[in-house]
């Protein structure tokens, strides 16, 4: 039975991931498409392939991946399974209650952090599952997460306003037409930068989750003896489930992440992409080159201290950072103020739905 929902857990985490991408889709194109660089089935397809080119720059350049190792310490399996819990549930709790949220914010049109409705689900099915226990999460880097929840945007803003002022300063005596062409151009190394960040970031969250998952289950694992040549002699599938601890990442499962959310990212996210476009302020190519330059900086960096933000976030405090740069009165505030509220609901709203499903799932497991 371990096995199973193990598998199960796998198979929903990979769900979870495609569903991210396609959610977050809009985040890496929106500035593209709205400055008519590429069109939007270009953009998705560029920024699909740099969703995956992030995992090469993560094994090969980086060396690590930090932010994976972040999540898989949220939940502190000695806690919940003192408690009689199967760590696996909880898991399974977390990402339906994460992909719940996904798939209704997207609907909605409304931007709001796969990130963190996936944070707010761990948090919530291991509170669940140890009668509201706090010991059983990790509270400072759950803190830490939601204090990035403003750290994060603003970081983007400030990248944002200080990139463009740079580039305005240097481009003044330049022609608009000029200036537009080139910028066109370089959008497109922009917006690939922007979309390895998001890779970088977004696939190695559910890395985490999954490889919580295989060290949770290892004693299951090991003891149990598949009675098939199959598994046994061709497959070998131990080798490829038993690990020693975080870091010890099996290559199949990055490889597994990055395609599942490069793949989503080819479903697209055209309802958001409007609201991340010109619903926040009008973007011209120098103010779209800027923008995602500042949140490609921005992720590289969260990357670089091991904080899984959002991409939502990033982008958006990014936009709002360029429209500044002309006046205040070029952001509509307004639509930036209901983005906020989203942004802070996800986390509890997603540890309550985390909550509902787990009750739900202890009647079957």
């Amino acid at each position: 039975m371990d096995l199973t929902i193990l598998f199960l857990v796998i198979a929903l985490a990979i769900v979870f991931d495609f569903i991210n991408g396609f959610h977050d889709a809009a985040n890496s194109i929106a500035t593209v498409v709205t400055t008519k660089v590429l069109t939007p089935i270009q953009a998705i397809i560029w920024a699909a392939f740099f969703n995956f080119v992030a995992f090469f720059i993560a094994k090969f350049i980086i060396g690590e991946f930090g932010v994976a190792d972040t999540i898989s310490k949220i939940i502190k399996e000695d806690i919940v399974t003192s408690f009689g819990a199967n760590p696996s549930v909880v898991i399974m709790a977390a990402l339906l209650a994460a992909i719940t949220w996904n798939l209704l914010t997207w609907k909605l049109g409304i931007p709001s952090s796969s990130s963190h409705t996936l944070i707010g689900g761990l948090a919530g099915g291991a509170l669940a599952s140890t009668g509201f226990n706090f010991s059983s999460v990790n509270i400072e880097i759950i803190l830490t997460i939601v204090a990035f929840i403003f750290v994060a945007p603003v970081i983007g803003l400030l990248a944002g306003n200080i990139i463009s002022i740079i580039t305005l300063n240097i481009c003044r005596n330049v022609k608009p037409h000029k200036a537009d062409t080139w910028f066109k151009r370089l959008q497109l190394v922009s917006s690939a930068l922007l979309s390895i960040g998001h890779g970088l970031n977004d696939s190695q969250k559910v890395m985490g989750v999954i490889t919580f998952a295989l060290l949770a289950n290892q004693t299951a694992i090991i003891d149990t003896d598949m009675n098939s040549w199959y598994f046994n002699d061709i497959f070998n599938w131990k080798e490829w489930f038993i690990t020693e601890n975080a870091a010890d990442i099996h290559d199949w499962v990055p490889i597994v992440c990055f395609s599942a959310i490069a793949i989503g990212t080819l479903g697209g996210g055209m309802k958001i992409l409007k609201t991340m476009g010109n619903k926040i302020t009008k973007i011209t190519p120098i103010e779209g080159f800027t923008a995602q330059t500042a949140s490609a900086v921005t992720l590289f960096f969260t990357e670089h201290i091991k904080m899984p933000v959002s991409t939502t976030h990033v982008i958006t405090g990014s936009i709002i950072g360029v429209g500044m740069v002309k006046r205040v009165s070029a952001v509509r505030w307004g639509v930036t103020v209901s983005l906020l509220w989203a942004w802070v609901l996800t986390i509890p709203i997603s540890a309550l739905i985390a909550t509902a499903f787990y009750y739900f799932l202890k009647l079957f497991f």
